[in-house]
């Protein structure tokens, strides 16, 4: 029996080491025959005790894609897969290290380890940005930025941005709601780091995985700013970047507003600036950057001017602390992430609301190619996209269902206090959203 087990084991160990061994072999082929052929690259606190889509043509340039949140159907329906990696001259792909780390984060942890804690990145905003001034008397904001097993430096360079570029007087704290992480850098090593932002940071842990939507709500309690700031935990905020929200919604307490969102390329994590963009989705239920039109930069402010959004992605945006509560915060019996982004742009626009993306307003955001548990999560968002249809789509929930006719039967919980918080908002029905803020819905509708 002992023999038996030991060369079980010694197969085992030399199936991982082929395998290992022809994945990097493959990487570092595709990357030197790439070379020689020059073709193109393949597109792609302390707890509070003190402790601690398509491309878009503007011009003779064709601008990056900014990243896409997209809510993915059941994979039947994916047409095609992402390439694995996205090839780059300065990567050694031999290197198993990159390739490990990659599957861990979902982007070049090695590139990020040597980027270290902050850096200097391009300021892409618009020239005409420049010439804009702001009051000194803004609202204040709190910045809530929730992790789970996040890559250390991508964590800290989140942090460090936007203590270096929002102004003091209106940053009243960040708070970090760390989701139960597992890795030990994210333990005594980041308090440690922390202390350096002492005054301004509040570190939350909880004490079981709650998911991201969860996580928010518990980050969102804990604030005491007027403003609530929702960012990604792997960002970078760019000059300027909070101004612009925060007087949006000073003018507009009903204005929920987010910043154009640039590319830090998961391969290279170059920072690369998106052109202006809407958020939009498809009966699909899926998330994606759609054109601008034309006759929306057509007044004084030009391509500067704020963009009226059918969706937001959801991962960064700004909301005035007490609408935020008032229209019910999220639908906190959804579950991890996904859906939610949809559920609460529906509920702003269909409640009285407006949902802005304003130009001048830059974050650089890493896409990453990678989703934890994904089974899971494609679970939770599946659960969640119907707990939204069943209570905001009316009788065009039948557009979904017909795309998917399994979901008909799929259980989605208890939604009466939803139902009931949209009768006490007094909302208007889907067909007003469809008819007044995004039509280009309505006209795919025979387009499965």
């Amino acid at each position: 029996m002992r023999n038996v087990i030991i060369q079980c084991l010694f197969y085992a160990s030399l199936t991982f080491g082929i395998r290992t061994a022809l994945l990097s072999i493959y990487f570092h082929r595709n990357h030197v025959s790439n070379q020689q052929r020059k073709v193109q690259k393949p597109p792609s606190v302390w707890s509070l005790e003190k402790k601690l889509h398509r491309e878009i043509n503007h011009g003779p340039q064709r601008m990056p894609r900014p990243p896409v949140r997209v809510e993915l159907p059941e994979r039947e329906e994916i047409e095609e897969e992402r390439p694995f990696l996205k090839l780059d001259k300065n990567v050694n792909y031999s290197d198993t290290e990159v390739l490990r780390k990659f599957s861990r984060y979902g982007f070049n942890a090695m590139i990020s380890q040597r980027l270290g804690n902050e850096r200097e990145v391009p300021d892409t905003r618009n020239k005409m940005c420049l010439q804009k001034h702001y009051p000194t008397r803004l609202p204040s904001a709190s910045i809530v930025i929730c992790f789970h097993n996040e890559e250390f430096n991508a964590l800290l360079r989140t942090v460090s941005s936007v203590m270096k570029l929002t102004p003091y007087r209106v940053l009243e704290e960040i708070i970090l709601v760390d989701d139960m992480s597992e890795f030990d850098d994210l333990k005594e090593k980041l308090d440690h780091h922390l202390e350096f932002f002492r005054g301004k940071i509040k570190l939350i842990r909880n004490k079981k995985k709650e998911g991201l939507i969860r996580a928010r709500l518990i980050g969102a309690s804990l604030a005491s700013g007027d403003v609530l700031v929702f960012l990604d935990s792997h960002c970078e905020v760019n000059k300027v970047w909070l101004e612009p929200l925060l007087l949006a919604i000073a003018k507009d307490p009903k204005m929920v507003v987010c910043p154009l969102i640039d590319v830090i390329d998961y391969m290279t994590l170059k920072y690369k600036p998106s052109p202006v963009v809407r958020g939009a989705f498809n009966w699909h239920l899926q998330f994606k950057w759609d054109n601008v039109f034309s006759y929306e930069m057509d007044g004084p402010e030009g391509p500067i001017a704020p963009i009226r959004s059918p969706a937001m992605a959801g991962g960064i945006f700004a909301i005035d602390r007490q609408y935020f509560n008032e229209i019910g915060r999220y639908d906190k019996d959804m579950n991890l992430w996904g859906g939610e982004n949809l559920e609460l742009s529906l509920r702003i626009w269909m409640c009285g609301g407006q949902l802005f993306v304003l130009p001048c307003s830059r974050v650089g955001h890493i896409d990453k190619q990678r989703i934890e548990n994904k089974r899971e999560y494609l679970k939770a968002m599946t659960y969640n996209n119907l707990r939204m249809v069943h209570v905001w789509l009316d009788e065009h929930k039948e557009q979904v269902f017909l795309r998917r006719p399994g979901l008909k039967s799929v259980a989605y919980g208890n939604i009466s206090e939803r139902v009931e918080l949209r009768k006490r908002l007094g909302c208007k029905s889907f067909q007003w959203y469809l008819d007044n803020i995004f039509p280009e819905l309505e006209e795919s509708r025979d387009h499965r």
